[in-house]
């Protein structure tokens, strides 16, 4: 290890680094990344983790990287949510600084607050991985076009959606069979960021099931808490008996579709 390096956490990082190269085969080069790293609270766990999942990032020098953080920090991003950011998405060390100033412009574009950015930032940094041109702009238009969200309060509602296989099956569900109306989403946005298969349809056949859905829209907010808090204070019964509940439906929706392709094959067979 290079002892003429200048670092930020000397007993820290050198420290941490002997273990990493002894037990990871940490490149010397990579030691001024990993001390600037430390900066932001990260541990070994958090290195290993990324190291096992994205090496590509170690790669990156030490002035680009600060440069891009230096960037999000500017943006809005606060410091302590910086861990969380690298851990969730090391990729975004690689991403060029006008691809992220490219997906910044875009989020002001769409009516996001500058003193929000940060925020949007911090909890779905994976959208730096979407095309601004061929995935969130086609996904704004979607929503104001077919969906017939205001221009205005798109800012609220959009982030990093994949439009067919995500938003669209979900918008369908909210209209058709939660009775919801449009507008809802502009208050519960993050109702577009849950899964249908593992909250947002269990636990509304799991209330249907219970004769415990209210008349009229069903309440976005029972798909906010945790499994554990929506039992006791949507259903009132067992985690467990939610658990089973949730299982036997996915294994059911998987049946269908099974058996749905066999039965258009079948078809098509017959037609030819």
């Amino acid at each position: 290890m290079g002892s003429e390096v200048e670092l930020k956490n000397e007993s820290i990082s050198r420290n941490l680094f002997q273990k990493l190269q002894e037990e990871y085969d940490f490149d010397d080069k990579w030691l001024p990344l990993i001390d600037y790293l430390c900066t932001f609270g990260l541990k070994e766990s958090h290195f290993v983790y990324i190291y096992e999942r994205h090496m590509a990032c170690f790669q990156i020098s030490q002035a680009s990287a600060e440069e891009r953080l230096e960037f999000l920090l500017s943006a809005g991003v606060k410091t302590k949510d910086m861990k969380r950011i690298l851990v969730r998405q090391p990729q975004i060390l690689e991403y060029t600084l006008s691809n992220l100033k490219s997906h910044v412009d875009f989020l002001a574009s769409i009516g996001v607050p500058s003193a929000r950015i940060g925020q949007i930032i911090s909890a779905a940094p994976s959208m730096f991985s979407y095309s601004v041109e061929q995935s969130l702009k086609p996904t704004v238009r979607y929503l104001i076009e077919e969906v017939g969200i205001e221009e205005s309060d798109v800012g609220k509602v959009v982030l990093s959606l994949s439009l067919e296989r995500n938003l669209k099956p979900k918008y369908l569900y909210l209209v058709n069979d939660l009775k919801n109306e449009v507008k809802s989403l502009t208050k519960y946005p993050m109702y577009l960021s849950l899964s249908l298969d593992q909250r947002i349809r269990p636990r509304h056949r799991f209330l249907v099931s219970l004769k415990k859905a209210p008349k009229g829209p069903f309440p976005l907010s029972s798909f906010v808490p945790t499994d554990e808090r929506f039992c006791q204070l949507w259903a009132g019964t067992s985690l467990e008996k939610y658990h089973t509940f949730r299982q036997s439906l996915l294994l059911t929706g998987f049946t269908e579709n099974s058996g749905r392709k066999t039965l258009t094959s079948r078809r098509n067979c017959l037609g030819h």
